[in-house]
């Protein structure tokens, strides 16, 4: 009876171990489970489709580092990639170099919380976020577009950044990788971050159709 008890478990310790759709992670050589690729049902998790989608997820509220030098139209409707609306930011150069020099905005749930109160999705699964942008003229350059890296009494458990990025006049894709990435708390679902330096005469483009995949 035990000669077979052990025959069960070595035959499914061979099964588990071998067949790659039973893996849930690749292990590194230091013995950490360093997550490179894991099969999951995530579904597509909106930050933004159109203006108004009721699957649409975090608010764009975080603005940086005053809001003074920024507009944005997140109902905008005129060559968006995709849908009926898109997103139009415009950060006021002349603004900024009288003010802080830099400007962005963070999207969060719930509105303007900067880890001081509960509200991060746990978006484990993910394994990158995806986003179409473009520039007004074209050259505009993004120092950063990110997710997570929200601090406070409730932070996010992880970040991610892609950047510097010099924007196209026409629409192109741009993803940011997740995998190996703890998403088990993120209040902070999407930001952009740029600067004077960078962008010295005026910076205007166009974001559409962000989610998390």
């Amino acid at each position: 009876m035990k000669q077979n008890f052990f025959l069960i478990v070595s035959l499914c310790f061979f099964v588990i171990g071998c067949n790659g759709s039973s893996r849930e992670g690749i292990f590194s050589s230091d013995g950490k489970n360093d997550v490179i690729a894991q099969e999951t049902n995530f579904k597509p998790f909106l930050v933004y489709q159109d203006k108004g989608t009721r699957d649409n997820h975090y608010i764009p509220s975080g603005f940086m580092p005053n809001g003074n030098c920024l507009k944005m139209n997140d109902a905008y409707r005129e060559n968006c990639y995709e849908g009926s609306s898109c997103i139009k930011v415009v950060y006021d150069v002349e603004c900024s170099k009288q003010d802080q020099e830099w400007a962005g905005i963070f999207w969060l749930n719930p509105a303007n919380n900067w880890g001081s109160r509960k509200g991060g999705f746990n978006l484990t699964g993910a394994t990158k976020l995806t986003f179409w942008a473009r520039g007004e003229k074209g050259g505009e350059r993004i120092e950063e577009f990110g997710i997570g890296g929200i601090t406070g009494d409730y932070p996010d458990t992880d970040s991610a950044i892609i950047g510097p990025v010099v924007l196209s006049k026409e629409w192109r894709p741009y993803t940011i990788d997740l995998r190996g990435k703890d998403l088990a708390y993120i209040s902070g679902g999407f930001s952009w971050i740029t600067n004077v330096k960078v962008n010295p005469d005026s910076c205007t483009f166009y974001l559409d159709d962000i989610k998390y995949e």
